[in-house]
């Protein structure tokens, strides 16, 4: 019987919810199976981890704390950032008030989530922390299917959909 392990691609149908409140977060539970490249740092630590061995067909429940989730809420990942610096078409106070993710580049060209936490005249503080930083997680996760990597998959450390490569 075909296990979760490195180098597999697990589908996988979820439904993860906050288990202080039961609210739903994400959840694929009717669409289509989520699929990932296992032992390649594609998904949360956590979610890898309590998923290896499991069977297609088996499904797991299971409680991920902030350290094998999303990681702590980080002070350092806040930053005062001059008004001047953001582009005259984003409109700071109204991602501000509606909570809208925005998003910067690194040095080495990756995106960088962020979202605007306060605006103190021309400062504007932003938080690059996840969205998910500081809270548990609860996953309830059946294995839909499970198949051997391709060596393209292995080599590019990702899934391929349907059709191949798409990047």
């Amino acid at each position: 019987m075909t296990t979760i392990e490195n180098d597999k691609v697990a589908y996988v149908t979820y439904t993860g919810t906050f288990p202080d409140t039961g609210e739903v977060f994400d959840s694929n539970v009717g669409g289509e199976p989520l699929q990932f490249l296992v032992g390649h740092g594609n998904m949360i630590q956590g979610f890898e981890q309590e998923m290896l061995g499991a069977s297609e067909g088996e499904t797991r429940e299971f409680t991920l704390t902030p350290d094998n989730a999303y990681g702590h809420h980080r002070d350092e990942a806040i930053q005062d950032v001059p008004r001047s610096q953001f582009p005259e078409e984003i409109d700071v106070e109204q991602a501000l008030h509606d909570e809208i993710p925005l998003a910067a580049y690194d040095e080495h060209g990756r995106p960088m989530q962020f979202k605007i936490s306060a605006i103190d005249g021309d400062i504007v503080k932003v938080d690059f922390n996840h969205p998910m930083a500081g809270k548990t997680l609860h996953f309830s996760v059946n294995v839909v299917s499970i198949r051997d990597a391709a060596p393209e998959e292995l080599e590019h450390g990702h899934a391929h959909g349907p059709g191949g490569h798409h990047h």
